[in-house]
């Protein structure tokens, strides 16, 4: 199972983006590569450690746990890093 965590927080425009495309981006894999992918989504205000290490970077997409990439999410990139 692959994870992709969304770190975000209410009322971000690019937050919002950034949903819209991993959820778009996810949509359009293969069912076999899709079915493998959870896809969650956290508040850097409901958790401290999460606000004090990323609340000038949000939006932040993390695969397993590790940096994908923030502020801006590339359909392009994000889909290679799910099917490669």
């Amino acid at each position: 199972m692959t994870d992709v965590t969304i770190i975000s927080k209410p009322d971000c425009h690019l937050c919002d983006v950034a949903r819209d495309v991993v959820e778009h981006t996810v949509a359009e894999l293969p069912d076999a590569v899709a079915d493998g992918i959870a896809v969650t989504e956290r508040s850097i205000l409901d958790d401290d450690e999460l606000y004090a290490r990323w609340w000038e970077k949000i939006p932040v997409v993390l695969i397993d746990g590790e940096l994908h990439g923030h502020w801006r999410v590339s359909p392009e990139r994000l889909r290679a890093a799910l099917t490669g």
